[in-house]
């Protein structure tokens, strides 16, 4: 395998990872992909170290945490220093995801979780104070998430 290729067995690695990291064993994924349990996490250790797997997250449900709103802002910044922006936009209590988009006038897009609108509303502030403007609000009822299903293997 190239640096920039990914055969079956990877992709078929990163969808059981996609679907369930925490429960899915290198030995459960070996039998499955028909190789063995060594090469199964040696073949992680690679993914990861070529930046393909980049960490393995908690998928939290911030309502039954205690934090009932999640808010999408959609924010413009300045082309030049939208990421400098972005990283100091994450450092923000309340924030939890900052993603660049690459077109249209609204060129961030920020998630903040809270408790209430107090808790929202000094997230905005300061975005504008970090040199952002807000250019809409939404408020989120739910997410639904599936792995990518090109990472599915033809068998």
């Amino acid at each position: 395998m190239t640096d920039d290729q990914l055969d079956d067995v990877n992709r078929a690695i990163i969808r059981a990872l996609q679907v369930d990291a925490r429960r899915q064993s290198s030995a459960a994924i070996a039998e499955a992909v028909g190789i063995s349990d060594s090469a199964v996490r040696k073949r992680i250790a690679r993914l990861e170290d070529m930046g393909i797997i980049r960490g393995y997250h908690a998928d939290v449900d911030y309502p039954t945490a205690g934090y009932p709103l999640r808010m999408l802002l959609y924010c413009t910044a300045p082309i030049d220093r939208r990421g400098a922006i972005a990283d100091q936009i994450l450092a923000v209590g309340g924030v939890i995801r900052v993603q660049e988009l690459l077109t249209g006038k609204r060129n961030l897009l920020v998630t903040v979780v809270g408790q209430t609108d107090a808790d929202i509303t000094p997230v905005a502030q300061a975005i504008v104070e970090i040199g952002a403007t807000v250019a809409d609000e939404v408020l989120v009822r739910s997410t639904a998430m599936t792995p990518f299903d090109d990472f599915e293997t033809n068998e």
